[in-house]
């Protein structure tokens, strides 16, 4: 950056002020918070994000130094929340990944399954899950239910990766059918109430820090009264 576009010293101390007063705005709208949605709380807690990151970057540009301050990039962030106060139905948005870590186990489980089905054929859904992983993820994902799936993925031979939930607002339910065909294709980030992560990057995140704290916690929250990066 030029000198000429570098921002003035006065114009630094305007942004530390600005932090100032939203730190007081943020602690003011916690003591009389209503509950844990309270949009007050939100709202203080996102002109507080802003106001240090604005800071953060003007006193880079002027004295190239930074703050301590761990500002909540965009990526990760939720939008403001603009769905209905009172929501009268809710979707749920799920997505969690696996890796085929032991296909054999998957396989020996799978055609476990179909047997107990009473799948005798020598060529039937037995014999085919128990080679193919196709046919495997369809006979295991067929008996069981995903969250069962989730708790045991060891004993499937699959290794968990990321997931998400995301808990958003309706007014109403739609009508039956009316999403099958493309069930997250007009997800609203704005309709979000809240949002739980799962990752191993917030392993990373959490060892990355010298304060005395272990890594291991891989849960992140996203909502409208808090987020938290896996801390």
């Amino acid at each position: 950056m030029s000198d000429a576009a570098q921002p003035t010293a006065a114009e630094v101390r305007a942004a530390a002020e600005a932090v100032k007063a939203a730190l007081d705005r943020h602690l003011a709208a916690v003591e009389r918070r209503s509950g844990d949605d309270d949009k007050a709380v939100y709202e203080a807690f996102n002109a507080l994000a802003a106001a240090a990151e604005e800071y953060d970057e003007l006193l880079y540009d002027r004295y190239d130094e930074v703050t301590p301050f761990e500002i909540p990039g965009a990526d990760g962030a939720l939008p403001p929340y603009a769905g209905p106060d009172e929501p009268h139905a809710l979707s749920l948005l799920i997505r969690r990944d696996y890796a085929v870590a032991e296909p054999q186990r998957l396989f020996a489980q799978a055609r476990r399954v179909a047997e107990l089905d009473g799948e005798a054929d020598p060529t039937g859904t037995a014999a085919r899950a128990g080679v193919s992983p196709l046919a495997a993820l369809g006979v295991l994902f067929g008996e069981y239910e995903p969250d069962e799936i989730a708790s045991r993925h060891k004993e499937f031979g699959l290794e968990e990766g990321d997931s998400t939930l995301w808990v958003t607002a309706a007014d109403e339910l739609p009508e039956p059918g009316e999403w099958l065909n493309a069930p997250f294709e007009h997800a609203d980030p704005e309709q979000i109430i809240c949002r739980f992560d799962v990752s191993s990057v917030f392993d990373e995140q959490e060892d990355g820090h010298e304060d005395g704290h272990e890594g291991g916690n891989r849960y992140g929250v996203a909502a409208p009264a808090a987020v938290v990066d896996g801390s």
